[in-house]
């Protein structure tokens, strides 16, 4: 078995346990019977592997026993058989002393009960727990042994990191297959009085695409114009200064009104001193009006003022926000309460550099951090809020009442209260440390109206279908119809974002692929490979699980669209669907693809039907697959004719690379393979 013991050690707090002390690590894997896994208070043995009670009583400071054998106490759940004890040691020890081990008694003590569960209802039912994923009636049970959906989707989470380790477990609670039927038993079972809760709404693709794309037009204009809006903001700064005497007299003065500033003429000013010209010409000198005519709706009576110029720094800054909110399913107050310092690239040997999003750790969670793995893109978005996050911090830290230290001044937050001579706050002057309340996504767009377009979000009837795909009763309230707008919310793009992740294949419009590209592969890499040890946010952990299974269900149950075609013909299809079902009727296709009954991973040109895993892929390349290498094509393979297109571009781009490769070399004869498997694909898909 593939598993080095160093990669185990005990991470919950034990007050003495040294790495020298036998119980820190098991010897090998699997641990022996008489390994010792706990101590008492004199440090002598209190529990060793193959008990039915482990008790680590002494190192949490009050009674604390995991039960392996069940049955205790009259209770409903059976007693455990030996072969069910052993594979829920097997997976507990995996999660105490495994690579991501936990490090909180509290989260082991919740996660601990979800396990029993699954395996007691295994021992009813009469089957041992690692054959659980064969019997997609007894998954169909669990629903009721989880009674909310905290507990559903942390079950979830961790089964899902234990289906990760199988490998070096060997043994599994449940595979993808198996997770997919979990996932979907959970939606189609609300919880207890939750009947009626409408899911967060899952956006529409091409609604999607304008709100990011337009939140990306916002930060490269800024960028671009950057050094001009930097050096007007500093010279209004200093025209106030000059006018009352110093900053702080000017940051701290009162408010006025838009016709008291130094940029007004004719009005009397503080100490006036001199006139600085009208905030239009003061921009068009630095050659900035036009950018903010782009972007911030003029005052009725004044125009463009000083106070524009404000409401346009804060629309970068809540830009920013909203943008990056999109790349790391942050919640909204997560994402504005990030620094300048946030982001960090970790270079990784095997995918390269990798963009993490960090936050301030509460240290409330141990088990969890304030960290996000992202996608490149966001370093535009931290670049702007960060430009203009210094700027003001100018006058944030020359005002006495902000209370900004050092800290404040080398790292300030991307969004925050602004202190500018000109900015108006009616609730009067707030310590730098307070955090503003990021707006709600329907207040940011009514304060800025020239953002959106709101035509644009206008709901299309194939949207609206779309989008009741992953949330079947999205239009209950009637929010949600045909020729409405939709209501962006920040929680929406968290579901959104996630489902995306894992659902291009879906999706008609190729930019979400490219777009979601990247932080799929930075999303995955983390969370999928337990990276290094790594504590990031559990909640993302979860969102981002949960979309990954939920999609998995939608695409079995699009197996059959006649969109999906076997290489080796219709009969084949059927033979597939009827083999993986057990069902001989291949009518009866459609609900048992509702059930999650079929196996289904996406490929380069499809999809994939075989049970665990696979060893070509069909993602680097597809040769094997349809058959380019000289054989049959795969039997397990399921094309998907809507791939045409992108097929038809990379046979375009193989052959290119053909014409430079050496003839004859093992580069060509692997395009040749390529490009054969291609074409094979375009002849069966072309009716």
């Amino acid at each position: 078995m593939n598993v080095s013991v160093l990669d185990f050690g005990l991470q919950l707090p034990t007050g003495n346990v040294s790495s020298e002390l036998g119980c820190y690590r098991p010897p090998h894997w699997p641990p022996p019977n008489d390994w010792v896994v706990s101590l008492d208070v004199s440090g002598e043995p209190a529990s060793r592997w193959d008990e039915d009670m482990w008790d680590f009583s002494a190192w949490v400071g009050k009674p604390y026993k995991l039960d392996f054998a069940g049955g205790r106490h009259q209770r409903s759940a059976p007693a455990l058989s030996p072969q069910n004890q052993q594979v829920l040691r097997l997976l507990i020890t995996w999660m105490i002393w495994g690579p991501r081990a936990g490090k909180s008694w509290g989260t082991l003590r919740s996660n601990f009960q979800h396990v029993p569960r699954m395996v007691a209802l295994c021992e009813s039912e009469g089957i041992v727990a690692s054959d659980l994923s064969r019997f997609p009636r007894i998954i169909g049970k669990a629903p009721e042994l989880f009674s909310n959906q905290t507990e559903r989707n942390d079950a979830l989470v961790l089964f899902d990191r234990l289906r990760r380790g199988a490998d070096a477990l060997g043994v599994v609670l449940l595979d993808e297959d198996g997770l997919a039927l979990l996932a979907k038993a959970f939606s189609e079972s609300p919880c207890k009085g939750k009947e009626d809760t409408e899911q967060t709404p899952y956006i529409p693709p091409r609604i999607w695409l304008y709100q990011n794309r337009r939140l990306r037009q916002l930060l490269d204009d800024f960028l671009v114009h950057a050094d001009d809006i930097e050096n007007c903001y500093h010279f209004c700064v200093g025209t106030y200064a000059d006018a009352v005497g110093s900053l702080e007299a000017a940051v701290t003065g009162v408010r006025r009104s838009d016709s008291q500033t130094p940029f007004s003429r004719g009005k009397q000013f503080v100490d006036y001193r001199r006139f600085a010209g009208t905030f239009v010409e003061v921009a068009e000198s630095y050659e900035i009006a036009q950018l903010l005519y782009r972007w911030i709706e003029p005052q009725k009576r004044q125009g463009l003022t000083i106070k524009s110029f404000g409401s346009y720094l804060t629309l970068v800054q809540m830009g920013a926000i909203a943008y990056i909110a999109n790349f790391t399913l942050q919640r909204k107050e997560e994402a504005g309460a990030l620094r300048t310092d946030c982001l960090v690239w970790d270079n990784d040997p095997s995918v390269g550099r990798i963009p993490i999003i960090c936050g301030e750790t509460t240290k409330t969670d141990p088990d969890s951090d304030a960290r996000w793995p992202t996608s490149p893109s966001v370093e535009v978005a931290v670049k702007a809020a960060s430009i203009v996050a210094r700027m003001r911090m100018r006058c944030a830290f020359a005002h006495p009442e902000s209370a900004c230290n050092e800290y404040d001044r080398r790292s300030p937050y991307l969004f925050h209260y602004s202190f500018d001579p000109w900015s108006t706050n009616s609730r009067g002057i707030k310590p730098y440390s307070t955090r503003p309340v990021m707006p709600a996504y329907q207040e940011f767009m009514r304060r800025f109206p020239l953002l959106f377009d709101k035509e644009e979000l206008r709901i299309r009837e194939e949207e609206l279908a779309l989008a009741k795909m992953f949330t079947p009763n999205l239009s209950k309230d009637g929010k949600f119809e045909v020729g409405k707008i939709w209501p962006l919310a920040f929680h929406q793009l968290r579901r959104t974002s996630a489902v995306n992740m894992f659902a291009s294949g879906m999706l008609s419009d190729t930019s979400i692929q490219v777009i979601m590209k990247h932080l799929t592969v930075m999303q995955s890499y983390y969370y999928g490979k337990n990276y290094s040890r790594a504590r990031l946010s559990v909640e993302v952990e979860a969102v981002t699980t949960a979309a990954r299974y939920e999609v998995m269900a939608k695409q079995i149950e699009s197996l059959v669209d006649e969109r999906y075609v076997s290489p080796l013909g219709s009969n084949r299809k059927e033979e597939i669907i009827v083999n993986l079902v057990s069902d001989k009727d291949f009518k009866a296709l459609v609900s048992a693809g509702k059930r999650g009954e079929v196996s289904f991973r996406e490929t380069r040109l499809g999809g994939c039907t075989k049970r665990g895993a696979c060893e070509y892929g069909g993602i680097e390349s597809v040769a094997r697959c349809a058959g380019g290498d000289g054989n049959k094509p795969c039997r397990d393979a399921i094309y998907n004719s809507d791939k045409r297109p992108s097929v038809e571009r990379s046979l375009a781009d193989i052959g290119e690379r053909l014409s430079q490769a050496q003839a004859g070399s093992p580069r060509a004869r692997a395009l040749e393979a390529e490009a054969q498997g291609l074409r094979n694909f375009l002849n069966a898909t072309c009716n």
